[in-house]
């Protein structure tokens, strides 16, 4: 494998590469734009995620602080379930 340090680039755009098995320290990714890619087995750790959004993304054995990001998700539309309708009926 190769090993760049201290490296900018910045602006680069990557198509049909492989990163299995790379290590990543020291980033800065704001601003990244991700998509179509495999990250299963990826482990986040002391990241900023302030503003990341996913989206139209397979979420099945993802989890956050050891909870599963489905299980999460699914409990948030049951609390919220009858909010929308609420917000319809207010408007009429």
């Amino acid at each position: 494998g190769c090993t760049y340090e201290n490296v900018n680039m910045s602006g680069g755009k990557y198509h049909n590469i492989n990163l299995a098995g790379c290590s990543f320290h020291d980033l800065n990714m704001s601003g990244w734009t991700v998509h179509d890619v495999n990250l299963s087995g990826l482990r986040i750790d002391k990241a900023n995620l302030a503003g990341a959004s996913i989206v139209n993304s397979r979420l099945q054995g993802m989890t956050i602080d050891g909870i599963e990001v489905t299980e999460l998700l699914a409990a948030w539309k049951a609390q919220h379930a009858g909010e929308g309708a609420a917000k319809e009926s207010l408007k009429s």
